[in-house]
């Protein structure tokens, strides 16, 4: 059995989940509402405020969708209740960042400036020029905005300058040694 799949999801009582004949779970909290639909197979159930998930045999299948079905109903009802939020560093001399509006736009270096519009549901915060905060309650598209953000400017291994997750550990390597 999985180890993942097996554990129980519990639900805050300020989350109300709803489960459909289809496997069509929808969650709604103080946050927002999530609406997803599973694979048929893996069964869902709801006794109060546990929701458990079964599989109906052990093909290699069945196995997998088991602890990522839970997974991913998990990361729904954390989402509505607390929300998820990824924070990135910009670090470089004239590497700033700042919203005009809901765009974000990046000053990295290049010749021009890079500029990103998040989608509804996701939230862009600069408290400080150097510092970005994506927050939102689907923990795919947090992360996915994250990413793109950092795709703009990698952090390299000879000075660390870059755009970085916070608390990113940077490989660093010597350059070059003059004769």
């Amino acid at each position: 059995m999985s180890r993942i799949g097996k554990r129980p999801i519990e639900v805050p009582e300020n989350v109300t989940v709803t489960i459909a004949d289809n496997n069509q779970v929808t969650v709604k909290g103080p946050k927002g509402e999530l609406t997803n639909t599973f694979n048929a197979d893996i069964k869902i159930e709801q006794e109060g405020n546990i929701i458990t998930l079964t599989r109906p045999s052990d093909s290699k299948e069945h196995r997998s969708m088991h602890g990522t079905t839970r997974s991913l109903l998990d990361n729904m009802v954390v989402g509505v209740s607390k929300g998820f939020e990824r924070t990135l560093e910009l670090i470089g001399v004239g590497y700033r960042a700042q919203l005009q509006g809901q765009k974000l736009v990046l000053n990295v270096g290049y010749s021009h400036p890079v500029e990103f519009t998040p989608e509804e549901g996701i939230e862009v915060e600069v408290p400080a020029n150097t510092k970005i905060i994506v927050r939102g309650i689907n923990k795919e598209r947090v992360g996915a905005l994250a990413s793109n953000i950092r795709k703009v400017r990698p952090p390299e291994p000879y000075k660390g300058k870059g755009i970085k997750y916070e608390g990113e550990q940077i490989r660093r390597k010597e350059g070059k040694t003059g004769k």
